[in-house]
């Protein structure tokens, strides 16, 4: 798909509208433009509304790259599928050679929609140009393109459009906006190597990219979302020769990857799931089944089903949307591990859809047994989904912190009712000894009013010791301060933390008062930072060495913060502090204190 620097910090999710005004036998048909308007706060929060219930969509990435699949001049090339021609370093004449071989006469574009729709996705994202250049629609743009350059000399782009209208999936379109390794003038992540690939970039933008998205949304029907990539070298004036394009789209959505410090509707975690979602931002997570987005031919790492289903349990439970990936074969065949995934997938949407569509964003911080989503009741009451990844062995679930009253709880795959009572921690129910779903089981539970959970107060392991996680974190900072976050792809840390007037805290239950070692993984690009840890009147104060970093990855490296004292038992809050003179930015995690001998 691409190389996108920064990509873990990236934000803006893409998102779709309706393919449901008829088009006849004409790809020239336009799509009427609505006048145009400024778009308020209100009206984008109602043309994401479909967006948001969706929860789960599915990415196509597909070109003539489907046929080197990987391998160039009989070695196989280390890059993502799409990538081949970059980092293979091909030739434009023998790249745009492969064209010839593309022939998708096995495509059947309403078996790929109903598949999806099967699966329990709800909108489709295609790629109509990647960074290739190489166009899937008919472009009077580009002459590099699907109809004029391969024997198959069809649209398939209209093709999957009539088919979304046909079954009422919506359809979004991903488009390439600067990188273009085949039309003279294209950016180029990395350069150039061929003069064939040479001209001016501007020009390129008038000339190839800005009339192909003219022509993307005026000749399909309505385009639920338009899925910019890799911004190489779009500044402020380039990006805005794309922008009068949409004005004419009111709800058009649109994701933050154009450039030029446009914003768009969502954000794009890509191959990772934010730790807490992104707040404030609509957000979808765009991942694929196995390590690449277009097809490869050697990459037989796939994901099981388990796993993605989790994934999308997991996404849904943070507020954000689930893009999983699919990359066809150059004869328009899905390879048979994904076919096999998404019936899999299907299976579980099929019981369990109530639980992730239209629902909201968990109330709990952590589930040491899975994860939550939510459905407000019209009545002011509420639906909490408890998906159960870690079925307990002893037949009762601890919903931890929950206050609200329960009036209903059952299984949702078979309507088997549970009982529960309250507990001191929060609320128990008897559960069956085994679950009913090994990928997920899902619990609903009816309560009273709005989510009401109690503060998060964490008991010691078995040998008196605690981890405090980065999830479990409560941030503080100064009005008008820019408050730490939680980020990171495999493990949670803290993060962006750059404003000295900010700090994290911990409640904790200890048994007995004592003295606590205090360990850390850090990373810190310089020698500035030192910090305090605190419980009540006890503190301990550090400096912070630099740990350094290994090419573009942050090195972290475990720490001594200290030891500190806790003078009393029971509920006592632990506290790391920047000291401001000289503070420049740390990010932390593995936090433990261990009871000193």
């Amino acid at each position: 798909m691409k190389k996108y620097t920064g990509v873990c910090s990236a934000l803006l999710v893409a998102v779709f509208i309706l393919c449901s005004s008829l088009i006849n036998d004409g790809s020239s048909l336009k799509h009427p433009a609505p006048k145009k308007k400024t778009i308020k706060r209100a009206e984008v929060d109602t043309k994401m509304e479909w967006w948001s219930k969706a929860r789960f969509g599915m990415f196509i990435h597909w070109g003539v790259y489907s046929v080197p699949a990987g391998v160039y001049q009989g070695q196989e090339v280390k890059s993502l599928g799409e990538w081949i021609m970059h980092n293979a370093k091909i030739p434009v004449a023998t790249y745009q050679a492969y064209a010839k071989d593309f022939n998708p006469t096995q495509y059947d574009p309403e078996k790929w929609v109903l598949m999806a729709k099967n699966a329990g996705m709800k909108y489709i994202v295609i790629t109509t140009k990647h960074h290739d250049g190489f166009a899937m629609f008919d472009s009077k743009a580009s002459d590099w393109n699907i109809v004029k350059r391969t024997p198959y000399g069809k649209d398939v782009i209209k093709m999957l459009a009539d088919a979304c209208r046909k079954y009422n999936m919506k359809l979004g379109f991903y488009y390439s906006q600067a990188n273009d390794w085949n039309n003279p003038g294209g950016a180029a992540q990395g350069g150039h190597w061929d003069k064939a690939q040479d001209g001016s970039f501007d020009d390129y933008i008038d000339r190839v990219a800005v009339p192909q998205i003219r022509e993307i949304l005026n000749n399909y029907g309505d385009v639920a979302e338009l899925w910019w990539d890799v911004p190489t070298d779009m500044t402020k004036e380039r990006a805005a020769k794309f922008l009068p394009l949409l004005k004419d789209y009111p709800n058009l959505i649109t994701n933050d990857r154009l450039g030029g410090g446009v914003q768009g509707d969502l954000s794009t975690p890509e191959q990772y799931i934010p730790p807490t979602g992104v707040a404030g931002r609509y957000w979808e997570a765009c991942m694929t089944m196995n390590d690449t987005w277009g097809f490869k031919v050697n990459d037989h790492n796939w994901k099981s089903s388990k796993t993605l289903i989790r994934n999308l349990v997991d996404i849904a439970s943070k507020g954000g949307n689930y893009l999983l990936n699919v990359g066809p074969q150059s004869n328009g065949l899905l390879p048979e591990p994904i076919v096999n995934i998404l019936s899999d997938i299907g299976k579980w949407t099929k019981v369990n859809g109530e639980a992730i569509y239209g629902t909201t964003s968990s109330p709990f911080r952590v589930l040491p047994w899975g994860r939550c989503t939510v459905k407000e009741s019209a009545d002011g009451n509420s639906i909490l989904y408890l998906h159960v990844f870690n079925w307990p062995a002893n037949g009762e679930l601890l919903v931890p912190g929950l206050e609200n009253q329960v009036t209903s709880a059952k299984l949702l795959a078979t309507g088997a009712g549970l009982k529960g009572k309250k507990a001191v921690d929060g609320y128990v129910l008897t559960v069956p000894t085994t679950a009913l779903d090994d990928n997920s089981t899902v619990i609903k539970l009816e309560i009273k009013g709005k989510p009401k959970i109690a503060q998060y107060i964490q008991s010691p392991e078995a040998d008196g010791s605690f981890t405090l996680s980065p999830l479990m974190a409560d941030m503080h900072t100064a009005a008008g301060g820019k408050a730490v976050i939680v980020e990171g792809r495999n493990e949670a840390n803290l993060g962006a933390w750059t404003d000295p007037s900010s700090f994290v805290s911990w409640e904790i239950k200890v048994a007995k008062p004592g003295i606590y070692a205090v360990e850390a993984n850090v990373f810190t690009a310089t020698d500035a930072n030192a910090i305090t840890v605190s419980s009540g009147d006890q503190s301990v104060k550090t400096a912070i060495k630099a740990t350094g970093m290994t090419g573009r990855n942050m090195n972290y490296v475990k720490t001594s913060l200290g030891e500190i004292k806790i003078t009393k038992a029971g509920v006592s809050s632990i506290s790391i502090t920047p000291i401001a003179e000289g503070w420049k930015s740390i990010n932390v995690r593995n936090i433990t204190l261990k009871p000193v001998n």
